[in-house]
């Protein structure tokens, strides 16, 4: 039973070897025994054919998908399922074995394969199933977590890729920073109130347990860090970003919430690279927050990055249809607002065949659809280029579009078609009625014989 409840609950799929250990852990007991470990086929022998061992990955797996949907969604049937399996991770954690190791250079982890498992997952699972003994397990885990192996291996899976963990830095990971990255309210409340523990410090990756908090979501956590009045609302970590940034970019809402309800938050606070939490949330299209974000007054949608593109104009590059929805609903909005190389989010829209965004820029009448960027291409010179046909016959319809319009290298749309290989294209511009034989400016009346730029 014990083997069915890992393989069912376990936040990934286990290695044989991982779930053999974890079966060994006698819970609260200060040194793991090997000799206890089961062999694989003792283990998968006494799951009576309903367990099976991926040949290639060494995983394990319920043998039929029903059985797992079934379990996974009855977690009662093993009792207190993630209580228990926190305190194994924990035990597993506090042992003797465990503790001694030193996290620089990394251990060989093939001796001890549950603890990169124990490590990552303890406190997902104490966090859905927090017993009163793994939260004596976890408090006493961090009494000794000064450079505890453990802080190594999570920190390297939760970093972001431009994170860098700082191993001389290690023992400021302390367990406050811990339960709030997993989001573990009952500790973390406990905690706050104990002397020594700073609220505010930075950790070896340079986030306060308020970012790490806010970076995973975890709403109870911010609502707690909010009570105490000395916490820094918008110290920012790596990069310049903001627990309110953090939150905007990862898609959180009821974090993003929380946070601005404290008019002391900046909500339009940039990182290093001059991005807001507005322009991070419509970078990764996340259009709730986006919404969250405008219902404070205090917040600029067309605020520009350090290149000097706004979200809108990530927006029509990108065809995120429903962030331009969003964006292009705001009076405060320049639809057709150029980037230094004088490109425009129509530009953008048409140069890529994003459809949509093109006919919801287009309906926006300050938008100009003959624009030219920098070296004078159109929207239509960027879409014809590309043999986007209904870009090219939205753009057609304007009356306000020139579709002989050359740019600073002489080229024409249709020049630009031909060359391509676009015929309905080429057919559509003649239709329109584009002097097919129109030279370019280079060669007295001669067709180049090279090729455009796409862009």
């Amino acid at each position: 039973m014990a083997a069915l409840m890992w393989i069912s609950h376990s936040e990934r799929p286990l290695r044989a070897d991982e779930l053999c250990h974890a079966l060994a852990v006698e819970i609260g007991s200060p040194s793991l025994n090997t000799d206890d470990v089961p062999s694989v086929g003792t283990v998968l022998s006494c799951c009576q054919g309903l367990v099976a061992m991926h040949k290639r990955s060494f995983t394990v797996r319920l043998i039929h998908f029903t059985l797992q949907e079934y379990l996974g969604a009855h977690s009662d049937f093993f009792g207190t399922a993630h209580s228990t399996m926190a305190e194994t991770c924990l035990s597993y954690l506090n042992s003797q074995q465990v503790k001694t190791l030193s996290t620089t250079p990394a251990p060989d982890l093939r001796d001890i394969p549950f603890l990169r498992y124990s490590s990552v997952y303890w406190g997902t699972h104490a966090r859905r199933g927090l017993s009163d003994r793994a939260k004596l397990l976890a408090l006493k885990l961090f009494d000794d977590y000064s450079n505890h192996i453990s802080t190594r291996i999570l920190l390297e899976v939760q970093k972001e890729p431009l994170w860098v963990v700082d191993l001389d830095k290690l023992s400021l990971f302390t367990g406050l920073h811990c339960a709030s990255l997993f989001g573990i309210v009952e500790i973390v409340a406990g905690l706050i109130e104990v002397e020594g523990y700073d609220i505010n410090q930075r950790d070896c990756v340079d986030n306060t347990p308020l970012l790490w908090a806010a970076h995973n979501g975890h709403e109870g956590v911010v609502k707690i860090l909010l009570e105490r009045r000395d916490v820094a609302l918008d110290r920012p970590g790596k990069g310049g970003q903001t627990p309110l940034w953090r939150a905007a970019s990862k898609g959180h809402e009821g974090v993003v919430k929380i946070l601005l309800e404290r008019r002391e938050v900046n909500p339009d606070k940039t990182d290093n690279g001059g991005l807001t939490p507005f322009w991070c949330a419509a970078w990764n299209e996340h259009e709730g927050v986006l919404r969250t974000l405008l219902e404070r007054g205090d917040i600029n949608p067309d605020k520009p990055d350090n290149d000097g593109r706004t979200p809108l104009w990530y927006a029509a590059w990108y065809g995120c249809e429903r962030v331009a929805k969003v964006l292009l609903e705001r009076d405060e909005v320049n639809p057709d607002k150029p980037d230094p190389d004088g490109q425009t989010p129509l530009r953008c829209a048409a140069l890529r065949g994003h459809e949509r965004v093109v006919k919801m820029l287009l309906e926006r009448g300050e938008v100009d659809p003959d624009r030219t960027d920098n070296v004078g291409r159109t929207p239509l010179r960027c879409a014809a280029s590309n043999g986007h046909e209904r870009v090219v016959k939205m753009l057609l319809e304007q009356d306000r579009v020139n579709p002989e319009k050359r740019d600073d290298g002489g080229l024409t749309p249709l020049w630009c078609a031909a060359w391509n290989g676009h015929t309905e294209v080429v057919k559509m511009l003649e239709r329109s009625r584009v002097n097919p034989n129109k030279p370019d400016s280079d060669n007295d009346g001669q067709m180049v014989p090279r090729s455009p730029d796409l862009a």
